[in-house]
């Protein structure tokens, strides 16, 4: 059991961009992230007790060695320098997020476009690190970096598993733990995803950190499963206040370590309201 009843890794995502489909189809109406907006949400996390921030970069921000992933709404990297400092200053710890996923379904690595048809191979990797090289040094995360590779579709079990390897090697080299989505509750269409997990559990170290993601349900026996393993183990248990309460009793009792909170919307003036009423509402019964 997490000694004393509290949760060490209390989270909230945000937004910069994001890939999903639903997010996908409204591209070409896509707004810039919200600046104020964010340092607001910051304030707010830490009113709440929050302690760690993911930020999902992808192309919504200017990278100096790669400018041709600018889209329309992609803001100067001095945002996110922004707001590194202002959560910094909150005492939250900040966690930047790139998904490598492959998928033609789900679109979560169509950001790295069209530099995602390389496909793995040595350039894929190699321009990767040198955009993950330029959030390391714009949020100076002091002990993670987050992966993504949730809905993997397109490689083959042997293919995930091998991304996630590379991935947490170079890392590593840069003194950073991986964080990854963890599909494994998810069956019927999804039963690919949770296969792909339950792979990559067997084979890749257990510094990877496995955030267990689900909207509808609380997984007790996976948090069991994958801290009996020696994996650090985070729980995604979505917006309901009960079901936060069902997974962070089960966190608690099974020796996981954090709950990332997450809103699969834009940081935009006109989301406001529902992102901070989240997080103060539901932000407490973290921590």
């Amino acid at each position: 059991m997490t000694e004393q009843g509290i949760i060490p890794i209390r989270g909230f995502l945000i937004h910069l961009t994001h890939y999903d489909p639903r997010w996908y189809a409204r591209k070409s109406r896509e707004k810039p992230f919200d600046l104020a907006l964010g340092l607001e949400i910051v304030d707010a996390m830490a009113e709440a007790g929050l302690n760690l921030l993911v930020i999902d970069c992808a192309d919504g921000v200017k990278y100096s060695s790669h400018p041709e992933l600018a889209r329309r709404y992609t803001v100067p990297m001095d945002y996110l320098a922004q707001l590194v400092s202002r959560a910094q200053a909150q005492g939250i710890e900040v966690v930047p997020k790139l998904n490598f996923s492959q998928s033609r379904t789900h679109h979560h690595n169509d950001w790295f476009r069209p530099y995602d048809d390389l496909f793995d191979s040595d350039e894929y990797w190699s321009i990767a690190f040198e955009l993950i090289d330029e959030l390391i040094q714009a949020c100076h995360p002091r002990r993670f970096f987050h992966v993504g590779m949730d809905e993997d579709h397109d490689r083959a079990h042997s293919q995930y598993v091998e991304a996630i390897l590379r991935l947490r090697s170079g890392l590593e080299e840069r003194g950073l733990r991986t964080i990854i989505w963890n599909d494994s509750s998810h069956g019927g269409r999804a039963l690919v995803h949770a296969e792909k997990s339950l792979a990559a559990e067997k084979k890749i170290p257990h510094d990877v950190v496995q955030v267990v993601w689900d909207y509808e349900r609380v997984q007790p026996d996976i948090v069991r499963r994958l801290v009996q393993k020696g994996f650090e183990v985070w729980g995604a248990p979505g917006q309901a206040a009960e079901l936060v309460s069902q997974w962070r009793q089960a966190i608690l009792r099974y020796g996981g370590q954090g709950l990332l909170m997450t809103a699969w919307i834009p940081c935009q003036r006109s989301n406001r309201s529902r992102l901070l009423r989240l997080i103060r509402t539901i932000g407490p019964m973290y921590a």
